[in-house]
């Protein structure tokens, strides 16, 4: 288990990583791993495309699939246009 006091947990560029996000990644250590490896801009791009889910069980399908995918090596949500804050 990874204690948030001991280390800190990186961010997007024009996001803040949200608190479902940040247990979910902190809870699998290879998604940790991931999501310290990609730049702040890839972050982002994670951040804003599970922020712009509209209905909770998008969000939530989005955060499983950022986890599932950052542990399979992908660095950034794949057949998105991108975020529109950078």
């Amino acid at each position: 288990m990874v204690r948030l006091s001991h280390h800190k947990f990186a961010t997007g560029v024009a996001h803040k990583v949200p608190a479902d996000l940040r247990k979910y990644i902190i809870s699998t250590p290879l998604a940790r791993t991931a999501w310290d490896s990609i730049t702040p801009l890839a972050r982002n791009e994670w951040i804003c495309w599970i922020e712009s889910a509209k209905k909770n069980e998008t969000r939530s399908h989005r955060i499983e699939r950022t986890r599932n995918e950052l542990i399979q090596g992908k660095r950034r949500p794949c057949c998105w246009a991108g975020c529109i804050h950078r």
